[in-house]
């Protein structure tokens, strides 16, 4: 079980940006009591010090600075988690991966590349590039989900549209 939760990890941000614990509670819609035994409890779990307390002002711990710098990165990790699953709910895919042959220069793709993401700016682009049958063979192993000017004829049975 996890010691920090990402409650905990919200008020100590919120406390490091706003300066205070009330502060940190009207911003999150808590208390102070609550702000303050949030962060007593982590203190306790963890078995460090996070803040140094000198009356009503609050300075972050060498500890303290360090879980705050990390614990920033799961919450923008768990906001976007949050974000590619509402994507994702709405049908729109988180990532796209295309593969093109090597004789054509991503490049070329610029002005589409802007077009897709003026429409669809959460839908990462993954672009590789590969040689000879490997446009197709990335295709077969689920590497890329379209291909761009792959040369021969694509593998039988696939069910492939190609434009030209």
């Amino acid at each position: 079980m996890f010691r920090i939760s990402l409650d905990a990890l919200l008020v100590l941000d919120a406390i490091d940006r706003l300066g205070s614990f009330a502060a940190a509670g009207n911003e999150l819609f808590k208390v102070p009591s609550t702000i303050s035994y949030t962060i007593s409890k982590l203190e306790d779990d963890l078995g460090v010090k996070i803040f140094e307390r000198q009356g009503p002002k609050v300075s972050l711990t060498t500890p303290g600075a360090e879980l705050l710098k990390e614990g920033r990165y799961l919450l923008k990790a768990a906001g976007d988690l949050e974000q590619r699953v509402r994507r994702v709910a709405s049908g729109w895919e988180t990532e796209l991966a295309i593969g093109m042959d090597t004789m054509f220069s991503p490049a070329v793709l610029s002005d589409d590349i802007k077009d897709f993401y003026t429409v669809a700016g959460k839908t990462r682009l993954k672009i590789s590039q590969e040689s000879l049958s490997g446009t197709w063979e990335a295709l077969l192993n689920g590497r890329v989900d379209i291909l761009i000017g792959a040369a021969g004829e694509p593998p039988s049975g696939g069910g492939y549209s190609c434009i030209n």
